[in-house]
């Protein structure tokens, strides 16, 4: 199962590697991680999405919490979060393809970012599962080209 983790840390060299370095000293692997800085430049905010049962992801936190950086560990619960993924790609698009695919990218609103002779770079932000619906449907036009930001989440309340 996939848990999303976010960790609030004191913005310091090195902080990155010893969360890093946690997971990988105890086996535990990271699906996306995403780091930036938050409203205060003294703290930034990991988002680490996982994949294990429920005393794995409470084991993690427990061990992120003694790390000395680290301010907050909140486990994101279902429904108790907002989070969004941006991805970048670079779709084969000739002239008798790209009015399909710039008429695909409107319906998942998103926008086409650079235009090519061949191909079409399309900027989409949402969650997870429309990023993969979207890059399903492209898909058969040949994807030349992607990259992915990883998960960002805050909570509701």
């Amino acid at each position: 199962m996939r848990h999303t983790i976010s960790v609030l840390v004191e913005n310091k060299f090195g902080v990155l590697t010893r969360v890093t370095g946690l997971f990988s000293g105890r086996g535990y692997n990271i699906d996306t991680l995403n780091v930036g800085p938050t409203h205060d430049p003294s703290l930034s905010r990991m988002t680490i999405v996982t994949r294990g049962d429920d005393a794995t992801v409470e084991q993690i936190c427990k061990q992120l919490n003694k790390l000395i950086d680290v301010v907050k560990v909140t486990p994101y619960s279902s429904g108790g979060y907002i989070d969004r993924e941006l991805v970048l790609v670079k779709v084969a698009a000739g002239a008798d393809h790209r009015a399909e695919v710039a008429q695909m990218a409107e319906l998942f609103r998103a926008k086409i970012i650079d235009v090519q002779p061949k191909s079409l770079t399309i900027e989409l932000t949402g969650s997870e599962s429309k990023i993969e619906k979207f890059l399903l449907l492209v898909k058969d036009f040949g994807i030349l080209d992607l990259t992915r930001t990883g998960q960002v989440a805050l909570p509701r309340d």
